[in-house]
């Protein structure tokens, strides 16, 4: 429309457009005192708030930014508008009649259709959609709802409608409501080939609004097998008035009860997020066609009012398969974007909210929220579960792995508690973690761990090949009793006899010795040794690896301190020692196995580990006082 609008009636809508109010929509503000609210300011990021609005006066500031002004100012701001767009969707919203100056025309601008022009049209196509749901035409479309448990009252709730199957039909209703070609293309409604054509044609569509409630784009999903084109869903391009990585489906009906209750549910799509609504869980928004990302953090921290002086929650469901939880280790990258807490909540049977309300009620979809875990803690399984943690060496692996992302964790006060839990989980002492995540705090992040433990990346792929982790020295004092033991019998084998008749590969840790131990077995054993002077030879013959090779011909040679000729006293302390160490090494695997299992959920295999630990501590303690007794 030409002219300019009168003075007096932009003051009517300076009058009565009520600030908080349309703030709010963006905002989520609480009472500051003074008769002023405060909350995240949505023009920085923050994490305190200083974003302050004082209806009295109209007005708003934000003392971090200095960005302030007026009811116009602020929509101008915060939607890209020209000042007549916002003084005209402030009159639209508040019953204003505005009135139109001869002359004075506002200069055109080059950045194409005003917003409004392109918000109408976005009504007026939703507005098609949803009547054509109870056509003839759109009888695959209801069958797909009511298959998903979706009746007419939901679909009128979500404004879900259905888009014509012709080439052009809703070009055509909206240039006969007089939009122009330039403005229908703009709003991303109808696509320009050889003609214009409609983007979402013949496929069932969710309006997509903003905060404040106005259409800005549609998903549609396909439904039709003769579909030209496969892709089951598509959303709308950016536009002027879309920006999918700034946009979350079902916000401006979750937006108040986000600010109520500080938490939002994030799910994976539109029917996830209707079935959230109907079952009970009104906080829950999807993205659109787009992992979530820190933009989508920064929007829903405005309406969590999510700082660190208050801190709600964040809850992200995530179907149970690999690329569920690899999204879910996506969103763990940006955990830092909140002050509030996050968790995640997975079906045990991988379901996602709609299939979950379809199959087993919405009673299910709240107890599926109810019993969210801490996302970190998502994380750490999802890295553990990686691991054997039935081995020493697992156990070591997932510590080193878990460790970098502990050190990660945004409020460091909690690392503490965090380190204790990480202790439980994989079953190793307290201060074993303690020194591990002080490690991990000062080297780069390194998913490979150490030993030969078979072991995957957070994403649950296999990890790419690294080069073989140099062996620990034979010398090194942790292998003593297993160095001495195999010099001993492979000096000694008379001395030996029988006494190692028990021992097994599984008493040796170091990889070299263990092949040595099975090569004097390949060998005949000691007692095989104890008559035929070509024994060491045989057993030198039976080491494929030269490593293991080289270790008989070294422990066949070197001079074992203070013994000139073993006797079986002394070959069977140094078996006994041997044997223990292997013993406690059990000990330390049921103790970490017993840690890990829930004695109320799990009784039986509780108390069967339980007795399993105190036969082999009775063990142990016998296999000392054979030791120190024939010594």
């Amino acid at each position: 429309m030409a002219g300019r609008i009168r003075d007096d009636d932009i003051a009517e809508v300076r009058e009565k457009a009520v600030i908080d109010d349309v703030v709010s929509s963006y905002v989520t503000l609480k009472r500051a005192g003074g008769g002023s609210l405060k909350g995240l300011c949505p023009f920085h990021d923050e994490k305190s708030p200083s974003f302050h609005v004082t209806p009295a006066r109209q007005m708003f500031h934000c003392f971090g930014c200095q960005e302030g002004g007026d009811v116009i100012s602020f929509l101008m701001k915060i939607d890209g508008l020209s000042f007549t767009e916002a003084v005209e969707r402030l009159a639209d919203k508040y019953g204003v009649q505005l009135r139109r100056e001869e002359g004075g025309d506002e200069p055109q601008r080059p950045r194409g259709p005003a917003r409004q022009r392109l918000i109408e049209a976005h009504k007026v196509a939703q507005e098609l959609y949803a009547d054509l749901l109870a056509s003839p035409e759109a009888v695959v479309a209801r069958q797909f709802l009511d298959q998903r448990g979706f009746d007419q009252e939901a679909a009128l709730h979500f404004g879900v409608g259905f888009a014509p199957r012709g080439g052009d039909d809703l070009a055509r209703h909206l240039r006969g409501r007089n939009f122009t070609e330039e403005e229908i293309v703009a709003a991303g409604l109808v696509a320009q080939g050889r003609s214009l054509y409609d983007r979402f044609r013949g496929r069932l569509v969710w309006p997509i609004r903003d905060a404040s409630g106005d259409t800005i784009g549609f998903g549609a999903r396909r439904i039709f097998d003769d579909d030209k084109i496969e892709a089951k869903y598509l959303n709308t391009p950016e536009t002027a008035i879309y920006k999918k990585s700034h946009v979350l489906y079902g916000l401006d009906l979750a937006r108040r009860d986000i600010a109520r209750t500080t938490q939002a549910v994030v799910v994976e799509g539109y029917t996830d997020v209707m079935a959230c609504h109907l079952a009970g869980v009104t906080t829950a928004v999807a993205t659109c066609g787009t992992a979530f990302g820190d933009d989508h953090a920064r929007v829903l921290r405005r309406f969590l009012h999510d700082h660190d002086e208050f801190r709600g929650e964040v809850i992200f469901t995530f179907d149970g398969d690999s690329a569920g939880q690899k999204a879910a280790l996506k969103v763990f990258q940006s955990d830092q974007s909140f002050a509030s807490q996050t968790y995640v909540a997975v079906a045990p049977d991988g379901l996602d909210p709609c299939d979950l309300r379809l199959q087993q009620g919405d009673s299910a979809v709240r107890e599926l929220v109810a019993t969210r875990r801490p996302l970190y803690r998502f994380a750490l399984d999802n890295i553990i579960s990686g691991f054997d943690l039935d081995r020493a060496d697992g156990r070591v692996d997932a510590l080193r792995a878990c460790s970098k992302l502990v050190t990660s964790i945004r409020d460091k006060a909690k690392v503490e508690s965090f380190t204790r839990e990480l202790a439980h989980m994989i079953g190793v002492d307290v201060d074993e973690a303690r020194a591990e995540i002080r490690r991990a705090a000062g080297r780069p992040a390194d998913n490979r761990g150490a030993g030969g433990s078979d072991r995957r990346t957070p994403s649950g792929e296999a990890p790419a090949a690294a080069p073989r982790h140099q062996l620990p020295h034979l010398r090194d004092p942790r292998f003593s009793i297993e160095r001495d033991t195999l010099k001993l019998v492979l000096q000694f084998p008379a001395a030996v006899g029988r006494t190692t008749q028990h021992v097994g590969p599984e008493d040796f840790t170091h990889p070299t010795y263990r092949g040595v131990w099975e090569a004097i077995v390949a060998s005949g054993g000691p007692e095989a040794g104890a008559h035929d002077p070509g024994w060491n030879a045989r057993v030198l013959g039976a080491a494929s690896d030269p490593a293991v090779a080289s270790a008989v011909s070294e422990l066949g040679v070197d001079a074992i301190v203070g013994v000139d000729d073993a006797t079986p006293s002394y070959v069977a302390a140094h078996v006994y020692r041997l044997q223990e160490l292997t013993t406690l090494r059990r000990i330390a695997e049921v103790k970490s196995r017993l840690q890990r299992t829930n004695p109320v959920e799990h009784a039986v295999d509780y108390n069967r580990m339980f007795g399993e630990l105190v036969a082999l501590e009775q063990h142990r303690r016998t296999l000392r006082d054979h030791a120190v007794g024939s010594s």
